[in-house]
Formats: structure tokens, C-alpha cells, sequence
């Protein structure tokens, strides 16, 4: 029987922050190898990628990575034959039915014991307000009620709805599911909509929690390339026309990585297109709250048509909030009810309670929150210009996050670096199909400022240990952001990436 082929990308991100406690490098690559060996996440007979492929996505010597596989060799859990590779052994018990598991690095370092590493990979606000305090410790649990509500609570609904009308969106509550989150909003989206084999299109980057739920759908992505204004509509519409996929996911405003805002007369484009063409447009709205300017906001894609919409508390709230919804037609919010059911028979109740009263008073903690956003932006901006001239960082216009162009090199390589210097950042790699990221960097400002200094700090000491001879600023690389930059210079050439494309559909 064939080994199973590892790909090389998918056992750099199950590593995760191997290289972050103490010792030499190859005992602590063995030990987490072991580790996922131990947890039957390489499985017996998987093919590991062989030394120089691993150690160049390591940014290790080969060395490290021999004498951690010959380690792991000598305990009898891995077989390497000269000409065959290096295979995980037979394991004594036969593994149990197999399920796809994330490989994803934003999930898999919040799965991680604290280390002291900084983390500006997950993106979400720290603690809890003034206002979230209040909201718990006064609210009232119903008397006599079951507890159970798989659409929500009827008042949160109501709530939900009433914000989409305030926004020249007319929503009932029967048009609102209120989920776990928004991760749960695009799980049951996906289990609805889309079955083994049907085609999605995705923006390319795009946010990584939805690509893992496609990849455990087995869907076919689409990507569509974004630019400087959001996705490419006219490219998208093609798309949408040839292949007829299941559903259409966008991030119009503040694109989770690069920030970008889709104009308002593009996106009517797009919504007139998905409904012309019978193509369910899925918008992703939980960062369009967080703009730094006052200005007002264009009007959201469901103010142009029929247009799924999926929101969140966790980003203007707290992470540890967590309520989401759904906005959609009233049978399709039906049968995500019924689903939903199957899973939990409904979200936690104190929080359902809690966001409720949150949103009755949700303007003042918008602003504030936005104000906290952009006094951390431009520090996080500032320090990068003073440590790390060369990298090129546009400035965001709303979101939580810098959409980073290293001058040159591989991010998932340096990621690498990084981890090692107790910072840990989002390789652009991980969040884009098309394979055109692969020197980027996803940063959050989510930290006060002395942590985001020291952040700074680190991953200008990992930089220069990844790239010493980078002693000049660099050039505007081409962004897909803005075309503003820190320092104008000078890019060198890109190599070719040390490790392959960390998300593959």
C-alpha cells in the first residue's frame, strides 16, 4: 500500500508554536511531532515531507530536522528508508473513523497552553467594557421559561432586526437567526447550502475560518481575486454566470486580511448579478461597524437586493460574547432554525440576554470601541515604520487588522522566525487559494500600546535573523489595500516560496 502524502503546508500549520519552549530546536520539533503522532493526528503510514522541504518552511538548518525525525525513528514512531522517505509507523491501535480537523493556525494558537507568546494572529477584542460588566450583573433570567430557542430569543431578534431597519435595511425578527457567534452562522450556512462537490466562490485572500468550513464540506472553491476597491465584481460576475456555485461569500467592507471597502456602485453590480443568476450572495458584516471615519456609511449589500447577511458582537463586544445571527428570507432562516436545532437547541441564554441590552445603547460602544481601533493602528503603524522600515503596511480605514508585504522571502517561513521570538502572526499564505500572498503578514492592533511596541520589537529582532542583510527600506510593494505605504523604496526579487500554499480546497 502507497504511503499517504503529507502535504508540506498542512504539517507546518499542525505544528503550531512548536519552536516556543526551551531546548534545542530538534527536541522541540520531536516533541511536538510526537505529539501529534501520540493524538493520531498523523496517522500510521502518512509520508512526511522530506528534510530540506521541511526544514526550509522551518526556517531551520536540515539538521534540526534529521535529528528530529531520527529521534522520533529510535522510539519506534517513525520509519525512514533511504528511497522511500520517512513514514509514521504502524500504530498498535488502529485509528477510529477519520473527520477533518483544522490545520488552520488562527484556531490552532488559541488552542495552545499560554506561553508568553504575543498574539496578533486571532483578532478580537481583550476583556470585558464598563458596559458588558453592567449588562451582566443586572440582567434577569426569564421565570418559567424552557431555555431552549434554536431561532434565538424573540426580544435579541427584535433587537437584531430593528438595527437593519435603522440602516434603510426593512427586517423582521422572523428574518433573523441569532447563532454561537458568526463562525456558527457560516457552519450552518455551508451544511445548508452546499453539498460534497458543489463549487463556492471566495475572495482570494479571504478570511481563513470560512475556508476551513469549506474544506470540511469538501466544496469547490472559486476564488476571485481582490484589489484595491474589494473583490473584482466584473471577474466575479464570470464566475458566478460559468460555474452557477452553491453560494457567493464576500467581505465588502473592511475585508478581513486586506481591509479593503467595495464601493457602493460595484457592489450593486454584484448583488443585481447573484440574484439575477439565482446565486445565494452571503455578506460577511462583522467587521462593517469598525470605521474610523465619521463619515456615513454606504448602505450594506442588502440594501440592494436579496443578499444573506451574517453579523457578530465578538468584534465591537468581546470575543467571549458570543452571539451572532443570520439575516435572510424568512423560509431560509426557517430551515437554519431547524438545523441549528439538531446541534444545540439554541444559544446560551444569559448572553442572548446580555447582547440585547447591548444593543439598545450599541452606538456609544461602537465609537468607543472605533476610538480604542485607530489610536492603535497608528501606533502599531508608527513602530513598524521605525523597526522595520523595509516592510511595506498601507494604512486600514476600518477593521482590526494591517494587511503587511514583506520586501522579500516567504511569510509562512518567517512566521516561523517569528514564533521563535515569542510573536505570532497569520502568514498570508494561509488565507489566500490563489497562491498570490505568500509574502504577506495578517497583524491585529488589538493589544495596548506597550504590548504592541514589544510585538514590534520582536518581529523586527525575527526579521533581521531571517533576513540580515535587509538593511534598506523597500519599495511600495504592489498592495491590495491602498497604494500608500510606509517608506517608498526599492523591492528585491521574491525567491521562490519555501513552502507551499497553506490552504488548499
Amino acid at each position: 500500500m502507497e504511503p499517504i502524502p503529507l502535504p508540506l503546508d498542512d504539517l507546518v500549520a499542525r505544528l503550531g508554536r512548536w519552536s516556543a519552549g526551551r531546548g534545542p530546536l530538534y527536541l522541540l520539533l520531536a516533541a511536538r511531532l510526537r505529539q501529534l503522532i501520540d493524538d493520531g493526528l498523523l496517522t500510521a503510514g502518512t509520508l512526511l515531507p522530506p528534510d530540506r522541504r521541511l526544514a526550509a518552511a522551518l526556517a531551520v538548518g536540515r539538521t534540526t530536522v534529521v535529528t528530529a525525525y531520527d529521534t522520533l525513528r529510535q522510539e519506534g514512531r517513525l520509519v525512514r528508508r533511504q528511497g522511500s522517505g520517512t513514514r509514521v509507523a504502524r500504530a498498535a491501535i488502529p485509528p477510529g473513523p477519520r473527520v477533518r480537523e483544522t490545520s488552520n493556525p488562527l484556531f490552532l494558537h488559541l488552542l495552545e497552553a499560554p506561553d508568553g507568546v504575543i498574539l496578533l494572529s486571532c483578532a478580537a477584542p481583550l476583556g470585558l467594557t464598563p458596559e458588558v460588566t453592567q449588562a451582566y450583573r443586572t440582567m434577569t433570567l426569564p421565570d418559567g421559561d424552557l431555555g431552549y430557542h434554536p431561532a434565538g430569543l424573540p426580544a435579541l431578534r427584535t433587537a437584531i432586526a430593528a438595527r437593519y431597519a435603522r440602516r434603510g435595511v426593512p427586517t423582521g425578527p422572523e428574518q433573523i437567526l441569532v447563532t454561537t457567534g458568526a463562525q456558527q452562522a457560516l457552519a450552518l450556512l455551508i451544511r445548508l447550502l452546499v453539498a460534497p462537490g458543489d463549487g463556492v466562490l471566495i475572495e482570494s485572500p479571504t478570511y481563513p475560518g470560512a475556508l476551513d468550513l469549506l474544506r470540511e464540506a469538501a466544496a469547490i472553491p472559486h476564488p476571485v481575486a481582490v484589489g484595491p476597491d474589494g473583490i473584482d465584481v466584473t471577474e466575479a460576475i464570470r464566475v458566478m454566470d460559468r460555474h452557477r456555485p452553491a453560494f457567493a461569500y464576500v467581505i465588502p467592507r473592511f475585508h478581513n486580511p486586506t481591509g479593503t471597502v467595495l464601493p457602493p456602485l460595484p457592489g450593486r453590480r454584484l448583488v443585481e448579478a447573484a440574484n439575477s443568476l439565482g446565486v445565494p450572495l452571503v455578506d460577511d458584516e462583522v467587521l462593517a461597524d469598525l470605521a474610523f471615519d465619521p463619515a456615513p456609511a454606504p448602505p450594506p449589500l442588502s440594501s440592494y437586493g436579496e443578499v444573506i447577511g451574517v453579523g457578530s458582537l465578538s468584534k465591537v463586544v468581546w470575543g467571549g460574547l458570543r452571539i451572532g445571527w443570520v439575516r435572510g428570507p424568512a423560509a431560509l432562516i426557517s430551515r437554519l432554525a431547524r438545523l441549528k436545532a439538531i446541534h444545540d437547541l439554541g444559544s446560551d441564554v444569559p448572553a442572548q440576554l446580555v447582547a440585547t441590552r447591548l444593543l439598545d445603547a450599541y452606538e456609544p460602544l461602537t465609537d468607543s470601541r472605533v476610538r480604542t481601533l485607530r489610536a492603535a493602528h497608528d501606533h502599531l503603524r508608527a513602530e513598524l515604520a521605525r523597526l522595520l522600515p523595509s516592510w511595506t503596511c498601507p494604512p486600514a480605514t476600518g477593521g482590526q487588522t494591517l494587511w503587511v508585504h514583506l520586501p522579500y522571502g516567504d511569510g509562512v517561513a518567517f512566521t516561523q522566525v517569528a514564533l521563535r521570538h515569542g510573536v505570532a502572526v497569520l502568514p498570508g499564505a494561509t488565507m489566500d487559494t490563489l497562491g498570490g500572498s505568500t509574502a504577506r503578514l495578517r497583524l491585529h492592533f488589538l493589544q495596548d500600546p506597550d504590548v504592541l511596541s514589544e510585538a514590534a520589537r520582536r518581529l523586527a529582532t525575527a526579521w533581521h535573523e531571517y533576513a540580515p542583510d535587509d538593511t534598506a527600506p523597500s519599495a511600495t510593494a504592489p498592495s491590495a489595500t491602498t497604494p500608500s505605504a510606509i517608506t517608498p523604496s526599492s523591492p528585491r526579487p521574491e525567491p521562490a516560496p519555501a513552502a507551499l500554499n497553506a490552504i488548499t480546497l
